[in-house]
């Protein structure tokens, strides 16, 4: 777990909202680079390739690599900085939190909070974000001179070990699924494969999906499999929407989802004794699965999640055991499925 927890800090320290993933891309390639062929494409997406690089058999299997975040759209008169959202950003957690600054220096600043006093009875109501304001604590002028409109604004959050094997932080969603995929390459590093594995840390997910249609449509697998969060049970979540922390990979059932992939992980994980929990939905899944099974004339994919707590905010919660057995479950699928292709 020691080596999986470090992994998966050093990939949630380094800053990569969508569309601007340069350090978490940069950190993936180095955490890869035990692998022959690591690239970073025209979209800013981390691929890499091992097993048999020659072989006809190809699955890929991808995580999508950048966090949400917001964006500088101006510094108004008084040196207050607006921001627009970059991505699913959760607006209740952004007043009175601390936020970090991307421009020609790293800035502290604070989102603008009205104090309750002066609410006149509306502190249940969150403004959108475009009306929020940050404050640096500088002039207009100073302002200007540090920061300007596209720069990057994150909320900090400090990956840090809970009780157990349970972490929390920020852009969990979806570096434990980046992590989750550089853990299998270890594990099957040291084998002979006969198939070729492209595991693809893709950008853009969180506004699109872009990174994982285009690669896809490069790379040709003939099987995929995409790696994200989802739903953990938490007060106020409808059990029926969502999985447990530390009881394994939700495997995702779904229309447009390939059935004897998910069949084969199923049975695998039974194989295995590895846990896993199932996550029926009854359309698209909201994940890379859904833009990489449509490319080019179709491209059988699976999915598999990680049970994830608060998602959106700068104190996601996933569990070290989950990441650890989607890696596991992966590592055999590829394993069984590389050598017999019976699927």
């Amino acid at each position: 777990m020691n080596q999986l927890q470090e992994i998966l800090f050093q990939l949630c320290q380094a800053p990569g909202v969508a569309g601007r993933e340069d350090g978490a891309a940069q950190t993936a390639r180095q955490l890869l680079s035990f692998l022959p062929d690591v690239t970073v494409d025209t979209m800013g997406s981390v691929v890499a390739h091992f097993g048999n690089l020659e072989s006809e058999h190809h699955i890929l299997l991808d995580a999508h690599l950048d966090q949400i975040g917001m964006l500088v759209t101006s510094v108004n008169e008084n040196g207050f900085v607006k921001v627009a959202r970059d991505g699913g950003m959760d607006r209740r957690v952004l007043p009175g939190s601390r936020v970090v600054v991307y421009g020609k220096e790293t800035l502290n600043g604070i989102v603008c909070c009205l104090p309750p006093h002066l609410t006149d009875g509306g502190e249940d109501k969150v403004p959108d974000i475009t009306e929020m304001a940050v404050d640096v604590g500088l002039s207009k002028e100073e302002a200007d001179a540090l920061i300007q409109p596209g720069d990057v604004v994150l909320l900090p959050g400090e990956p840090r070990r809970l009780l157990g094997s349970r972490v929390t932080g920020a852009a969990l969603d979806d570096r434990a699924g980046c992590a989750a995929l550089i853990r299998c390459a270890h594990l099957l590093q040291d084998e002979s494969l006969p198939c070729k594995v492209t595991l693809l840390l893709s950008t853009r997910e969180e506004v699109g999906s872009q990174g994982a249609e285009t690669a896809a449509f490069r790379e040709k697998p003939d099987l995929a499999i995409a790696v994200d969060v989802s739903f953990a049970e938490q007060p106020g979540v409808p059990a029926h929407k969502c999985g447990k922390l530390s009881e394994g990979p939700m495997i995702g059932i779904s229309p447009v989802l390939d059935k004897p992939i998910t069949d084969t992980l199923q049975r695998l994980a039974k194989e295995q004794d590895i846990p896993y929990q199932l996550e029926v939905m009854g359309g698209r899944t909201g994940t890379n699965a859904d833009e990489i099974n449509t490319t080019r004339s179709g491209i059988r994919c699976g999915l598999v999640s990680i049970p994830q707590r608060n998602m959106h905010t700068p104190a996601e919660i996933c569990d070290l055991s989950d990441i650890e057995n989607v890696a596991r479950l992966l590592a055999a699928f590829i394993r069984e499925v590389g050598t017999s292709w019976q699927i």
